[in-house]
């Protein structure tokens, strides 16, 4: 409803996807959930307008394409080669990327490491928090080591203050910490709310770009594991990140799943110590770490994550059931892709498994959903159902189709190489790779077409 002056009005907003509707609905029209539509009142005109009066004060530029040219220095490094692998290269000056995480993962820690690096190099930082006092931001940052002046803070949510600071200091990199605190006067609604990190957002896009300043955001994730707002927020920025983790465990995995810039699915891990977050230059090695000897239902299977191939260790128990209906529970993968495989074993292959209960974990806290570790699950849940142990020795990758055929994955060679790098002698690969894999010395290599082969290796080795 519109005031007098026709500039307040009353909307409602999908807290799913971000939907603007002028009247209350029950079933969201954009993403069809139910009961997601939230009042809110807004000034629009006066933000139309603000939007406008900026748009014109700056000069539209019309280029040709083939007369833009590129720079080395585009990117700027970091000077932390995990943050730097996913951004592709460096932070670019004008971007605005958007870090999300379970709250307690690491976000803050990781993003003021980063000022604490770049701030040596001589870049201009501001952090800026609107969840924390000045206090408690530096006894956190005295776990992490030394900051020069470069580095400034300030405790702010209101983004009109906000934005005079940035335009008269004019700084290089910018944090915001988080976007759920920021407000803007404008927007009637509370902080957190789907028009103010919109709004919010929408500031900080321009900012950016019209200062060519590097803005970097905290968002929170909801249960879900999305970022919490309208889904339009993953829209406006140049790249999304998402930190990932138990919080209880030692491991930190960042992930880009949106990138202007550079590839996408790129991923830096991470470990969390007292003194901060240290990169894992070799994660394969890490994730490998401890691997129980003589135990069956373990099998090591390569994924590539971007352009990184990383081992992983996948764990598979099989057990008689003690109840009418088998469970099934799959940790760091698909459940419903265990149910798939577990299927295609029983009919392909002929193994009784609709009165066993089947857990699978994939060890280290990592979350593959490539099909290429088909062929890892498969055979693990082979060792365990045979109580064989397989090998040490031995890796497998491969997709995995209903029918029990193994299909072709792609880098294939980059996975068998990294597999005889960290000491493994043999390894299961599809058939139809085969032309795309050269001899490679110092490891045996079988090719199968079926999970039938794939059986049958294992009695051979």
């Amino acid at each position: 409803m519109a005031t007098a002056k026709g500039k307040i009005k009353t909307v409602f907003f999908c807290n799913e996807c971000g939907f603007e509707s002028p009247k209350w609905v029950g079933q969201c029209p954009a993403c069809k959930a139910w009961n997601t539509m939230t009042e809110e009142r807004i000034n629009a005109s006066a933000s139309v307008a603000k939007t406008v009066k900026e748009a014109l004060q700056g000069e539209t530029v019309i280029a040709k394409i083939d007369e833009i040219t590129l720079e080395k220095d585009d990117y700027v490094p970091t000077g932390m080669q995990e943050f730097d692998r996913v951004l592709g290269g460096g932070i670019v000056p004008g971007s605005l990327t958007l870090v999300g995480g379970d709250p307690g993962i690491g976000k803050s820690t990781l993003l003021l490491q980063i000022c604490r690096l770049m701030g040596q190099k001589g870049h201009s930082i501001l952090y800026i928090s609107g969840e924390e006092s000045l206090k408690q931001i530096k006894i956190r940052a005295l776990r992490l080591g030394e900051f020069n002046d470069k580095v400034e803070l300030m405790c702010e949510t209101s983004l009109t203050v906000i934005e005079e600071v940035i335009r008269r200091k004019k700084p290089e990199i910018v944090v915001i910490d988080s976007i759920q605190t920021m407000f803007l006067e404008e927007v009637t609604s509370a902080p957190g709310s789907v028009s103010q990190v919109k709004e919010s957002t929408g500031v900080f896009m321009r900012l950016a770009k019209g200062l060519n300043v590097s803005i970097l955001i905290v968002g929170h994730v909801t249960k879900e594991g999305t970022v919490a707002g309208p889904r339009v927020l993953e829209h406006m920025v140049d790249t999304v990140l998402y930190f990932e983790g138990d919080r209880h465990g030692a491991y930190r995995i960042l992930r880009g799943v949106k990138n202007r810039f550079g590839s996408t699915n790129e991923i830096g891990v991470f470990e969390m110590r007292a003194s901060g977050l240290t990169e894992v230059e070799n994660p394969s090695e890490f994730m490998l770490e401890g691997r129980p000897k003589d135990a069956s239902g373990c099998v090591v299977t390569c994924s590539m994550e971007g352009t990184r191939p990383i081992l992983v260790e996948i764990q598979a128990l099989v057990s008689r059931t003690n109840f009418g209906i088998p469970r099934r529970q799959a940790q760091g993968t698909d459940t419903n892709r265990l149910n798939l495989l577990m299927a295609v074993l029983e009919k392909r292959v002929g193994l009784t498994l609709n009165d066993c209960d089947a857990y699978l974990n994939i060890a280290g806290g990592m979350k593959v959903t490539e099909p290429a570790i088909d062929l890892g699950i498969v055979l693990s849940v082979v060792s365990s159902f045979r109580n064989k142990p397989l090998p040490p020795s031995l890796a497998a990758f491969g997709e995995v189709g209903l029918s029990g055929e193994v299909r072709s994955v792609s880098q294939i060679e980059g996975r068998v190489k990294e597999c005889k790098k960290l000491g493994f002698t043999t390894c299961i690969v599809p058939e139809t790779g085969k032309d795309a894999l050269q001899e490679i010395k110092g490891i045996k290599i079988y090719y199968v077409a079926s999970v039938t082969d794939a059986i049958k290796v294992l009695d051979e080795v």
